[in-house]
C-alpha cells in the first residue's frame, strides 16, 4: 500500500495514453508512489475543475492548464497534445504543492483509497458523521484489507505525520470506533486492488484497537497475515473464517505464533467466549487438538472442508451442534456416542455415507441431515427408529428416497412416534399415518411367537405379542 508521506519524493505523476467512450476522452493518469501504482481516469472537464479550486484556494498559477477548446477536440492530434499538456500540467502542480498535499488534489489522484494517510482521513469523516448511528443500530461494519493496513500502520506511529486542520478527518475517531464496535467483518480478495498493483492478502494486519468485538468474521484472508488480536480473545461469541485456505485449527488460535504447536499454548491463545465457531468453506482436512483453545464451543460448523473423520470432539464438553456439510465421510466409527453423546443436531449432507448404524445409540439426537448420501437400503433407518429424541430427519437425495412408499417405510419404524418426526422438512400427514399403522401391524404380526402349552395345558407364552 501506498505511503505518500514517508515517500514525496519518489512520487511519478504521468498520462501514458487516453481512450474514447461514447464520444467522450477520458485521460489515464498514472499514479506510481515507490513500488505501489494505480490508473485513475479523469475527463478534461474534471481537470478543469480541480484546477479552479488549487487556483482560488492554494494560488496555482491559472494559465498553466491547456486551454479548452470547442471546436476540433475530437481530433487525435489535439487530444494527444492535449494529453502531454495535461502530464506537464500535473507534474508542475504536484511540485509546487507536495509539501501540502491539498485534500482535492489528492482525491483526484485516488489517494484516498490507495494511500495510508488519506484513506484514514476518509475513514475518520465516514465515522465523525455516521459511527454513533452504526454503533446503536448494531450493525455489522465490513473493512477491507486496505483499511485495516492503514490502521495498523497508524497505530506504528507515536504522532501523525502532518497536522490535519479539519477535526473530522482526526484518526481519533477511526480508533472510538473501532473501541465500541460488536459486529466486525474484515474481507479480503485473492485479487489486486481496484486499479493498482496491490494484493490485499500480502498486507499483514493487526487488531487491537477493537475492545468490545462480539461478532467477528475473516473471508478470504489468510490468518497468518494477523500479527495482534488484542482484545478479540476475550470478547469474541461468535467466530466465522471463510474462504481462507485453512488448513488446521492451530492456524487460527495460534495465528500471531511463528512456530504454532499446541504444546508451547497458553492461557493467552485461549478464546473465552466463543460459543458459535464456523470454519466453512476452508481445506482443513483433521479437527486437530488446538480445538480445545475455543472450550466453550456450542456449534461448531466445518462445512465444505476436508474432513474424513471426526477427531477431538470430547474436548468440546459445551457441544451440541455439528455441522459436516460438503466434506469426505464414507464411514463413521461403531463407538460414535462415546464422541457425540450429548449433540443434539448433527449435519452430515452431501458426504458418501452408506449406513446409519453409528448413530443408533446418539440418544440426545433432536436433528439428523444426512441428506445427499449415498444410503440405499431401507433397513438402515431401523438404526435411529428407537433414538427417543429424535424429531427432524432429513433424508433426501439418497438413493433410499426413490422408492416406493419412501416415507411410510421411514416413518414406521419410529413406531408411535412416527405421526411426531419431520422428515425432509414436513411432518406426515393422515393418509401417511394410517399406512404407517398397518405396515406396524404387518410387522408386530410377522414378528409374533406362537403360544406354547405345558404338560398341564396352561397356556405358557415364550414371549408377549407386543402391541401397537
Amino acid at each position: 500500500m501506498a505511503c505518500f508521506l514517508m515517500n514525496q519524493k519518489d512520487v511519478q505523476l504521468s498520462i501514458p495514453s487516453y481512450e474514447t467512450n461514447d464520444g467522450i476522452t477520458y485521460y489515464i493518469v498514472q499514479v506510481k508512489i515507490a513500488t505501489i501504482n494505480w490508473t485513475v481516469k479523469h475527463r478534461y472537464s474534471e481537470f478543469a475543475e480541480l484546477h479552479e479550486i488549487l487556483v482560488s484556494d492554494h494560488c496555482v498559477e491559472k494559465d498553466i492548464l491547456p486551454p479548452k477548446k470547442l471546436i476540433g477536440n475530437k481530433s487525435e492530434i489535439f487530444v494527444e497534445k492535449r494529453r502531454l499538456g495535461l502530464e506537464t500540467y500535473l507534474d508542475s502542480v504536484y511540485n509546487y504543492l507536495k509539501k501540502i498535499m491539498p485534500r482535492p488534489f489528492a482525491i483526484f489522484l485516488e489517494l484516498h483509497i490507495y494511500e495510508i494517510f488519506f484513506l484514514l482521513q476518509n475513514l475518520a469523516c465516514k465515522f465523525f458523521s455516521e459511527g454513533e448511528s452504526l454503533i446503536q443500530n448494531s450493525q455489522n461494519f465490513t473493512f477491507d484489507i486496505l483499511q485495516m493496513y492503514a490502521i495498523s500502520e497508524r497505530l506504528k506511529q507515536p504522532r501523525p505525520f502532518l497536522e490535519v486542520p479539519d477535526k473530522k478527518y482526526d484518526f481519533s475517531h477511526v480508533l472510538d470506533f473501532n473501541s465500541h464496535l460488536k459486529d466486525l467483518t474484515i474481507k479480503g480478495s485473492d485479487t489486486v486492488y481496484g486499479a493498482s498493483n496491490i494484493y490485499p492478502c500480502s498486507l499483514s494486519i493487526e487488531l487491537s484497537s477493537f475492545k468490545n468485538v462480539e461478532n467477528f468474521t475473516v473471508n478470504n484472508y489468510p490468518v497468518e497475515k494477523i500479527y495482534n488480536m488484542g482484545n478479540l480473545r476475550d470478547t469474541v461469541t461468535s467466530l466465522s473464517v471463510h474462504n481462507t485456505k485453512l488448513r488446521n485449527i492451530i492456524e487460527l488460535t495460534m495465528c500471531e505464533e511463528v512456530h504454532k504447536h499446541i504444546t508451547s499454548a497458553n492461557d493467552s491463545h485461549i478464546w473465552l467466549k466463543v460459543t458459535h465457531l464456523d470454519l466453512s468453506e476452508n481445506q482443513i482436512d483433521v479437527i486437530d487438538e488446538a480445538i480445545k483453545l475455543l472450550p466453550n464451543i456450542e456449534v461448531l460448523m466445518l462445512n465444505n472442508n476436508r474432513l474424513k473423520k471426526i477427531s477431538n470432539i470430547t474436548l468440546l464438553p459445551r457441544l451440541s451442534q455439528l455441522h459436516l456439510a460438503a466434506n469426505s465421510f464414507t464411514t463413521l466409527p461403531e463407538n460414535l456416542h462415546t464422541k457425540l453423546g450429548k449433540i443434539v443436531y448433527i449435519d452430515l449432507s452431501y458426504n458418501n455415507l452408506t449406513s446409519l448404524a453409528s448413530f443408533s445409540k446418539l440418544y440426545c439426537l433432536e436433528g439428523l441431515d444426512i441428506s445427499c448420501n449415498r444410503i440405499e437400503n431401507i433397513e438402515e433407518i431401523k438404526h435411529i427408529g428407537s433414538l427417543p429424541c429424535l424429531e427432524n430427519l432429513r433424508l433426501t437425495g439418497n438413493p433410499v428416497s426413490t422408492i416406493v412408499d419412501y416415507r411410510v417405510k421411514v416413518l414406521e419404524p419410529f413406531g408411535k412416534r412416527a405421526a411426531d418426526i419431520y422428515l425432509d422438512n414436513e411432518k406426515p400427514n393422515q393418509k401417511e399415518i394410517d399406512t404407517v399403522c398397518v405396515l406396524q401391524a404387518l410387522r408386530i404380526a410377522r414378528e409374533g411367537k406362537s403360544p406354547m402349552f405345558s404338560t398341564t395345558d396352561a397356556p405358557l407364552f415364550s414371549a408377549e405379542i407386543p402391541t401397537a
